[in-house]
């Protein structure tokens, strides 16, 4: 039986670890050592010259309980485990902040352990995401990258019976909303607004969340995906401190788990990449992953709801910083304006090949609400998967038939439908060069009471060789030859809005949005 120190026995559990804090602040982890301490909610973690030493905060909130030495070691451990799969490059081990018998400290000592840490390599902390999406835009490849990441996550994730998440949602809801109602500053009626809105849509979308968590869409996920938990190391998003404290926390749908970075990514103002990473993996998810569209409001509703709880919280524990209260006022109000999320679009994007057409199409459905954009929906890809070919592999000139091209067209026609009955926009991507097929997709849109705007693309035919020219790693497969017989087509009358897009896509985008934000939304 080891002895304690009458020295230990006598300082209380906060007491103690605030010794180790010091002697860390102390240390080359620490300010006065050259390193760098940031605090949080429930940890503080100690930069040093190539390493972070991670001490959980020695507290027990509604949601975790790191009270005791044993539990904050065990939440240690199961802290390196989770993330093993996402960062490895981060994770190095478990190590003890131990006590010497003449009281002083060590790192890995011989004495008995007071302390525990999780070891990480460190990495630039400027290059969080969070901070990285303050200071610039973040560019469609990291978005895309971003997504690639989280889908990995997704795919190795153990899946779960999902009664547990199900049983998760309401009292998540209740939790922030007896946070807010002790805010300084937050309104009665909006905080009421929001909680009976986020309770209505639980309720209502019970049966989709069974019906996914039936088809295991519920896994143990990384739980706390916002910005500030996404680390740029050379260059690739690497996903990092995953929610250890309690794995039903972090057992949830997987759309709630991207929602989180959805979120935050509009939060940021960062629509375009927002929907980058929205439609990537959403392609890379398969078409299931469109049936559980009409749950993004409430998720991205919650996922806001809790930074901004966890954001309350932070501020009260600075005393009441100022700029933390308005950073967590931002994501309330976001939350209140992500539940009621304005009525869905139906845009279609026509025109010869080499207009423009899928850039154009990438920079208009981020500007489509509700968030996080519209689900571009592009012929050249869906006529790849029906021929069960990677969207980048050539097809031969079979696949463009007359028969072929009518199947591509009614899956882009009951994709839609499939999108657009969940409230979610849609940008449809194709030539619509027979006026059966532009009629069609109005007729799509008035079925549903969708505003619908039709875009016709316009460019020279040298403008149009040029561009085509120049496409590599592309899912089109248009050639020269290709955009030589367009010119013999007889498109018929178009009544839709007619874009020159000879220009810069820039100039593209440009008319396309004077024309689309025309006429504003009606909640």
């Amino acid at each position: 039986m080891t002895v304690r120190p009458p020295a230990y026995t006598a300082i209380a559990e906060g007491d103690l670890q605030q010794q180790v804090l010091d002697f860390l602040d102390g240390s080359s982890f620490g300010p006065a050592g050259g390193g760098k301490r940031i605090d949080t909610h429930a940890s503080m973690v100690f930069l040093g010259a190539d390493r972070a030493l991670k001490i959980k905060r020695s507290v027990r909130l509604p949601f975790l309980d790191y009270s005791t030495l044993e539990k904050r070691k065990r939440a240690c451990e199961e802290e390196l485990r989770v993330n093993a799969g996402n960062a490895p490059e981060l994770y190095r081990r478990v190590v003890a902040i131990t006590r010497n018998a003449d009281g002083t400290f060590e790192i890995d000592g011989a004495g008995a352990p007071v302390e525990w840490a999780v070891e990480m390599t460190r990495f630039d902390e400027t290059r969080s995401l969070d901070i990285v999406a303050a200071s610039k835009k973040v560019d469609p490849s990291l978005a895309t990258a971003l997504a690639d990441a989280i889908l990995r996550s997704h795919d190795k994730a153990p899946r779960a019976d999902g009664e547990s998440w199900l049983a998760s949602i309401s009292p998540i809801v209740e939790r922030n909303t007896a946070k807010f109602r002790t805010v300084r500053g937050l309104h009665a009626v909006a905080v009421d607004q929001l909680d009976a809105a986020s309770r209505d849509a639980a309720t209502a979308l019970q049966p989709l969340l069974r019906q996914r968590a039936s088809r295991g869409f519920v896994r143990r996920c990384h739980g706390d995906l916002h910005l500030a938990n996404i680390a740029l190391v050379d260059g690739r998003p690497l996903l990092f401190d995953a929610i250890e404290f309690d794995p039903v926390i972090a057992t949830t749908d997987v759309l709630y788990d991207l929602a989180f970075t959805l979120m935050d990514l509009v939060h940021f103002n960062q629509a375009a990449a927002a929907n980058a990473a929205f439609n990537r993996y959403l392609a890379g998810a398969g078409d299931e992953a469109l049936d559980g569209l009409r749950l993004l409001p409430l998720f991205l509703s919650v996922r806001a709801a809790i930074r901004a709880h966890v954001l309350f919280m932070k501020s009260e524990q600075a005393g009441g910083n100022d700029a933390v209260w308005r950073e967590a006022k931002r994501y309330f109000d976001l939350a209140a304006r992500l539940i009621a999320p304005r009525p869905p679009r139906l845009v279609a994007i026509g025109g010869l090949s080499g207009t423009g057409k899928s850039v154009l199409a990438r920079g208009l459905a981020g500007l489509i609400d509700p968030p996080p954009g519209a689900v571009i929906i592009r012929s050249d890809v869906v006529r790849k998967h029906l021929f069960g070919a990677a969207e980048t592999t050539p097809l031969p000139e079979s696949a463009y038939r007359g028969d072929v091209t009518e199947r591509v067209y009614g899956r882009l026609w009951s994709t839609a439908q499939r999108v657009l009955a969940q409230d979610c926009s849609v940008v449809l991507d194709a030539t619509y060069l027979q006026e059966a097929e532009r009629t069609e997709i109005v007729t799509l849109a008035a079925t549903y009471g969708i505003r619908f705007v039709g875009l016709f693309l316009t460019a020279d035919l040298a403008t149009r060789l040029a561009r085509i020219e120049r496409r590599r790693g592309d899912a089109s497969d248009a050639t020269r030859s290709v955009v030589l017989t367009q010119e013999t087509f007889a498109i018929g009358a178009v009544d839709w809005h007619i874009i020159d897009a000879s220009g810069t896509p820039d100039q593209s985008l440009r008319s396309a949005r004077t024309i689309l934000f025309a006429v504003p939304d009606e909640r």
